[in-house]
Order: structure tokens, then C-alpha cells, then sequence
């Protein structure tokens, strides 16, 4: 008996990297699969439908059911008809992981209008059609009658919860996301859906420009490898999960943690109106007081 034996599930983005290892996961756990990819670059440019059907072959060599879809998961159409294929396919939905993203890196005074939109729409857009449609199916399945068990699984980053200079959108879409997830677990929950995130660290295609993961000595654990955050996808969109909702986890090597957004830290009150010019000595004790800012990634 596999973790998600009877359930089925999307993967966006799940040609290569982080995904695919996702997709190959969930065969062996027993999900039948509809594998997502527009197959483009990692600037999202390009077109290639071979990476998705690759996948799908080997998941049926394994003894697995998958299908390939190749829509646009931030067209509004493409959003639906992604839920629809699963449908299609094998009669219901139980998972959708939102995985599907693009990187267009820049500082911000030379970033282009056309790399911040771009980002943004992959990535955010991205989230929430496919969210969308598959909320409202679950809803429909919900109104009549049936007990509904679902889950979906975002994908953020520390690069935006944390900070990394040099992506401003792809780290305002990543912040974006991890709100996105917060505020969706709220309104889902009484449908029976859980809604959580993760902010992985490994060694994918977007990665390894930057020498993420560095080389892996034979014989050694390799902290960087990007199957090393599946396992963590794979019980999320398990029913053994029933109550985690709304949290959004760092997934690197063998290290899991739970990512806390904006909190009340420190605090000064009073009764009346602040002056601007008294508040040089409040504000620098609240900063000395607060949390310092984490590191943009601790290996596994």
C-alpha cells in the first residue's frame, strides 16, 4: 500500500527538476498522475511538449497511470482545463501542486517591465488558476454530499520569504504565494481542502548557474538533490496530513522547518500620539530586541 494509493493528482511544472522528482514519487505512492509542463526554458521561453511525455513514459515503465498535459497553467482557460484533464482522465482530483515557474534575474534598477511581468504571471497567476478551478470543482463535490479530502501544495521560496538580492520578482512572487497559501487554507478549509507551501532548496536547472549544491563526493549524502523535498510534497498530499493547513515548510536535504511569515515581534505602546522626534530611542530598542534576519539557506 503506497501513501497515496486511490488518489490523483496535478503537477505542474513537472517535466524536469523539482517537479519531476514529485511526479516519480507519487507514481510509486500509488497517485495516478497528470504531469504538466509547457516544456520552455527557464526563462519561460519556448515550447517543447517531450520532457511532460517523458515523465509519463516512465511512470507507465513503473506500472503507473499518467497522463501529459501541456496548458498554460497562467491562462485562465489553461487553468480549467488542466482541472478538467484530471477529471477526464481518472474520474476525480484529490492533489494539486503548484510548481510551475520561470526565473528572469536582475537587479532591480536594470530590471524591464517585461521581466517583472513575466515573473509575476508565471508564477502568481500560475498559483491561482489552477487553485481556482480545482476549488470550485471541490466546492461542487462538497455541496453534494461528498466527503472531500484534498490538498494542495504550493511552491514558495526562501529567496522571497528571506531575501535574495538580485530577484525582486521572483521573490515578490514567492512572498506572494506564501500569502496566497495562508489566506486560501482559511477560506478552502470548509470544503475539506488543506492548502500548504513549501520553500525548497536543490540543485535544479535554475540553480545550478549559481553553483548550488556545490560538487557531491561518491559515497555521500547529496544534501543538494532535488528528490530530497519530495518526500515531504508526497505526505502533504496525503490523507495522513488531515489538519495541516496553511503552513509553509523549508524542504532541504534532511532538514525540514516551518517558515513563520510576518509576525508581532517587538512592541511599544502608548497613550497618545507618537513624536516624530522621540522615536529614534523607541524603534532602535524594538530592533535590537527583535529576531535577526535568518540565512538564505542552512544545508540539510
Amino acid at each position: 500500500m503506497g501513501a497515496l494509493d486511490g488518489r490523483v493528482a496535478i503537477i505542474t511544472g513537472s517535466g524536469r527538476g523539482i517537479g519531476r522528482e514529485h511526479a516519480l514519487l507519487f507514481a510509486q505512492e500509488g497517485a495516478k498522475g497528470v504531469i504538466n509542463d509547457l516544456g520552455g526554458a527557464i526563462d519561460g521561453s519556448g515550447d517543447d511538449r517531450t520532457p511532460a511525455q517523458q515523465v509519463v513514459d516512465e511512470i507507465k515503465a513503473m506500472g503507473g497511470e499518467a497522463v501529459a498535459n501541456a496548458d498554460n497553467v497562467a491562462d485562465w482557460e489553461g487553468g480549467q482545463r488542466l482541472i478538467q484533464a484530471a477529471i477526464e482522465a481518472f474520474g476525480d482530483l484529490h492533489i494539486l501542486v503548484n510548481n510551475a515557474g520561470i526565473l528572469r534575474d536582475r537587479v532591480l534598477v536594470n530590471m524591464t517591465e517585461d521581466e517583472w511581468d513575466a515573473v509575476i504571471h508565471v508564477h502568481l497567476k500560475g498559483h491561482f488558476a489552477p487553485t481556482r478551478w480545482a476549488a470550485a470543482y471541490w466546492r461542487e463535490q462538497t455541496k453534494a454530499g461528498k466527503d472531500v479530502k484534498a490538498s494542495v501544495i504550493n511552491t514558495s521560496s526562501t529567496s522571497g520569504l528571506l531575501g535574495n538580492p538580485g530577484q525582486t520578482n521572483y521573490g515578490a512572487a514567492k512572498a506572494g504565494i506564501a500569502a496566497f497559501t495562508i489566506i486560501a487554507a482559511k477560506e478552502l478549509k470548509r470544503y475539506g481542502v488543506r492548502v500548504n507551501a513549501i520553500g525548497p532548496g536543490a540543485r535544479t536547472r535554475m540553480t545550478e548557474p549559481l553553483g548550488f549544491g556545490g560538487e557531491v563526493k561518491e559515497g555521500s549524502f547529496d544534501w543538494a538533490a532535488p528528490e530530497n523535498v519530495s518526500p515531504l510534497v508526497c505526505w502533504l498530499g496525503s490523507t495522513e496530513a488531515v489538519g495541516v493547513t496553511g503552513q509553509v515548510f523549508e524542504v532541504i536535504g534532511g532538514k525540514i522547518g516551518v517558515l513563520e511569515g510576518w509576525t508581532r515581534n517587538q512592541e511599544a505602546s502608548q497613550k497618545d500620539r507618537w513624536v516624530a522626534a522621540d522615536l529614534g530611542p523607541v524603534v532602535t530598542g524594538l530592533l535590537e530586541g527583535a529576531n535577526k534576519p535568518e540565512p538564505l539557506f542552512r544545508r540539510g
